[in-house]
This record gives structure tokens, C-alpha cells and sequence, in this order.
């Protein structure tokens, strides 16, 4: 069986910037989360927004199942060009998983169409909640756990309704958040997951870490055959001729 083959993106910006952060993800965020995937089902590469084309080549992106994306102070760095290119990539199948900040990103924004706003706060102890066990991604999670300290994200949250919800988080200070959400955009499956505040070790804990995992295994296209063979159709209104036509009859 063929490994899914998934690229961590990441800013990685505050990891070298600041010392504090550097003593959490000392190889950065990207480097942390390629790691503790594995390489058992998953062929891993990372890419980081300072690379040429932000390390999203055209090669990079037709090699990449699934694509994780981390951001937070340099959203708008991000060009228009590539955030365009990873929408369509994701609309001709490619899954998509977003962390925490990543929800003010161009990426995740064009994707699921929304601006993402939301409440947040100071950093509280954060309780996810596994409302819907039977999900996928869900698999292996107990009914709740604990994250010490977690950047308070609230509702309400500006975004389209999930086509499912896995996780809720609840806060300390009584704050509650769609912590989990699932959309299908196109052929391609897109996944947000809230924890990842870049002070905290998030991605160094066992559950976050078998959600990604999860996350990647049902964001993966599916083998059709049919996004192969003719693509993603009528992306930005593309003429089909009549003999094409005739093989949608059939």
C-alpha cells in the first residue's frame, strides 16, 4: 500500500525569532509535527513561507496528498499565487488540514470561504471535547483531554457550517469553540483543528498528535480514477465539448 504523501508548511517565523519559542520547537513548529506523524503510513517532506515560491512548487504541490498548514504572523506574505494554487489543488482533491491560526490564513480563507474572525483571549487551560466518537478522525481519542495552557479562541467563530463536527474545546474561563471542523470543497476534504498555540508544546502531546494522524488518513483523496483522468471540471467555468459530454451520459 502506498504512503500518503503529506507536506507540513509552516511560517516558521517565531521559532527564530524568539527565544522562547525556540526552546519549544527548537527545529520549528514544521519540523515537530513531521516528526511525531512517523513516517510508517506517511511520506513527509516541510516547506516554510521563506523559501522560494514559499516552498510550494508546482512539483511540491502535484507530489502532496495531503498538506498541513501552520500560521500566524505573516498571513499576508503569503502570495496570492500560491494561495490560489493550493485551492485548486484542494478542489481537485488534495486534503487539507489546518492549525490553529492557520484560520486567518489566505489559504484557508479562499478554501472554505469565510474570514475566520473569532473571539480570543489569554492563554487558559483548555479541555477538547470528542463530541462525535464515531468520526474518523476521532479514532483513538478518549471522551475529553487536558491541554494545560491553550490561547483562548471563542465563539462565535466566523465560518461556514462544518459539514461535521469533532471536537469542541472548552476553557477554563468558560469560553467554548468549534475546536474540530470538516468541510468537502471540490473533491477535497478540509480538516481545522484549533490547539497549536506556538508557546505551548502542543504538538509534543499524544492525543493532538493521533488526531493529526487521523486527519491525514481521511483528508487523503480517494483513488477514483476520475480526478485523474479529467481533473477537477468546470474550475473556473471551463467549456466542456459535446464527446466529453457524452462520456458523462454513459
Amino acid at each position: 500500500m502506498a504512503k500518503i504523501r503529506v507536506t507540513v508548511w509552516n511560517e516558521y517565523r517565531h521559532e527564530r525569532d524568539e527565544e522562547k519559542i525556540a526552546e519549544v520547537y527548537p527545529e520549528g513548529i514544521h519540523a515537530q509535527i513531521a516528526k511525531a506523524i512517523g513516517t510508517e503510513d506517511f511520506e513527509v517532506r516541510t516547506a516554510t513561507l521563506d523559501e522560494p515560491e514559499h516552498g510550494l512548487t508546482d512539483e511540491v504541490l502535484d507530489n502532496t496528498d495531503v498538506l498541513i498548514w501552520w500560521g500566524h504572523m505573516a498571513h499576508w506574505e503569503v502570495s496570492d499565487e500560491i494561495a490560489e494554487k493550493v485551492k485548486q489543488k484542494v478542489y481537485m482533491g488534495m486534503g487539507l488540514i489546518c492549525l490553529h491560526s492557520a484560520h486567518y490564513s489566505k489559504v484557508f480563507q479562499k478554501v472554505v470561504g469565510t474570514t475566520g474572525n473569532l473571539l480570543w483571549g489569554m492563554n487558559k487551560q483548555e479541555i477538547v471535547w470528542n463530541i462525535n466518537p464515531i468520526h474518523p478522525i476521532a479514532k483513538g481519542i478518549p471522551t475529553h483531554f487536558k491541554l494545560e495552557a491553550e490561547e483562548i479562541y471563542a465563539e462565535p467563530f466566523q465560518i461556514p457550517e462544518p459539514d461535521e463536527l469533532v471536537f469542541m474545546g472548552w476553557f477554563e474561563t468558560g469560553y467554548v469553540f468549534r475546536s474540530g471542523c470538516c468541510w468537502r470543497r471540490g473533491y477535497g476534504k478540509v480538516f481545522y483543528f484549533q490547539p497549536g498555540h506556538e508557546e505551548f508544546p502542543v504538538y509534543y502531546n499524544e492525543n493532538v498528535i493521533q488526531i493529526i494522524k487521523n486527519a491525514i488518513h481521511w483528508a487523503a483523496p480517494a483513488d477514483t480514477g476520475y480526478v485523474k483522468q479529467w481533473g477537477a471540471p468546470c474550475i473556473g467555468g471551463d467549456f466542456v465539448p459535446d464527446e466529453e459530454l457524452e462520456f458523462f451520459r454513459k
